[in-house]
């Protein structure tokens, strides 16, 4: 038996969860996508350590890149085509962790 998919967000509950979200956006790949810059590149290093945590805990991994102070995020869901609720969650804990930074 395969396991479930999570759900893809219907077009109005992904407008609603970005609302909640105004540090992301939609990009042309239909991924989540933020872009964080912080002091230095120990202040990103330690903020995707955080993240990681955060990440693996909820079984759910950004697609991410850094150089140097800047950190550049897309979330999605792969088995499930598209945006889903671990998505928005995985974002909602991402801006919290930023703050931290």
């Amino acid at each position: 038996m395969l396991p479930m998919r999570t759900p893809k967000l219907t077009d109005d509950a992904l407008q609603q969860s970005l609302k909640e979200l105004p540090d992301w956006s939609v990009d042309a790949d239909g991924k989540l996508h933020r872009e964080l810059r912080f002091g230095d590149f120990r202040a990103a290093w330690g903020f995707m350590s955080s993240v990681a945590v955060a990440a693996e805990a909820a079984d759910h991994h950004p697609e991410w890149f850094n150089v140097y102070n800047t950190v550049k995020i897309w979330l999605t869901t792969h088995d499930s085509g598209g945006l889903t609720e671990n998505d928005v969650n995985l974002a909602k804990e991402i801006d919290k962790r930023a703050k931290n930074f």
